[in-house]
């Protein structure tokens, strides 16, 4: 059983308390660039007719977070229109304008991180406890994040968490780890190639899972808790990957709203806090909504489709 413990320095400050040791506010420091190529490959069996796809695979800019350079190929002709979707991601409407036996999606981009610690946040003095209840604007803002799972699933987490952590009144930040190391101590991580994504269910079930499995039980377990949560696609980082995987691969982690400090990124596939390592796509309330490519084919005969993926993550020297 994860062990929750106390062990926070607090320094109150305009009705809210500040996690970390830097008392002054300062702006973000970008010290690390990333270069990302992600190839897409599909070999078809017989001519099709590709339908539009939508394609996920556009990091978000944001305050932590510089977007310098970003490029799409494609091996057919094709129109690209950029939209913003229900959650404000930057997803790709791509229609082809031929039909073909392969399809080859190549995105490019090269994105800079700032070095911020990742709990070097303020936190609204009635959250600073768990549990606690979300102000009504904050509830009302939140509602679809709130959701919590059917009943079976929330049934099924109850009974692990009763088994694999202490809930008691703790502060919050103290929990959110104790709950994302749970996790990542119970659930076996096993890479998983096949499309789809297991319910918490199935992963409780089997414990083990691959890393979007690991955050959409982390995802259910908050909002069966009373915490807002959103599943995340994005890209890692990893240095001691860079021989064997070209230094990453795409990801999937949890954020979870904290009053005060906003969505922060939990990933229960290694037990951290997200730091400048990760960069994020898109987000979403279902995990489902936001794979990387989405689309489909028409053909006058039966045909089938491989599928291959070569992902890149690199920090230029």
């Amino acid at each position: 059983m994860a062990e929750v413990t106390d062990g926070v320095r607090w320094v109150g400050r305009l009705g809210c308390k500040w996690w970390g040791s830097e008392y002054a506010a300062k702006e973000p420091t970008f010290a690390m660039r990333l270069t990302i190529s992600h190839l897409t490959h599909y070999d078809y069996s017989s001519e099709v007719q590709l339908l539009p796809h939508l394609l996920y695979l556009r990091p978000r800019d944001n305050p932590l977070m510089q977007v310098s350079g970003f490029a799409f190929s494609f091996s057919v002709p094709v129109r690209v229109d950029w939209m913003r979707d229900d959650f404000d991601n930057l997803p790709a409407s791509v229609l082809f304008l031929e039909s073909a036996t392969s399809l080859q999606i190549r995105s490019e981009c090269e994105v800079t991180t700032a070095d911020a610690p990742p709990f070097d946040f303020l936190i609204r003095d009635y959250a600073q406890r768990f549990p606690f209840v979300y102000e009504p604007l904050h509830r009302f803002n939140l509602g679809i994040y709130l959701t919590e799972p059917d009943p079976l699933t929330q049934a099924a987490v109850r009974s692990w968490l009763t088994q694999h952590l202490a809930v008691q009144q703790i502060d919050t930040i103290s929990f959110l780890v104790a709950l994302n190391h749970a996790v990542y101590d119970s659930i076996t991580y096993r890479r998983r190639d096949e499309p789809g994504i297991q319910s918490a269910l199935q992963t409780l079930s089997l414990a083990s899972g691959s890393c979007r499995d690991f955050a959409v039980l982390l995802v259910a377990c908050a909002r069966t808790l009373g915490l807002a949560a959103r599943f995340v696609s994005g890209y890692l980082y990893d240095a001691s990957l860079v021989e064997t995987m070209g230094g990453g691969d795409m990801h999937a982690w949890a954020e979870v709203f904290i009053p005060g400090a906003g969505w922060r990124g939990m990933d229960p596939t290694h037990g951290i806090f997200c730091d400048n390592t990760y960069v994020p796509v898109a987000h979403a309330v279902v995990a489902e909504s936001v794979n990387p490519v989405q689309g489909a084919f028409h053909s006058a005969w039966p045909t089938t489709a491989r599928l291959s993926v070569d992902v890149r993550v690199r920090c230029p020297s």
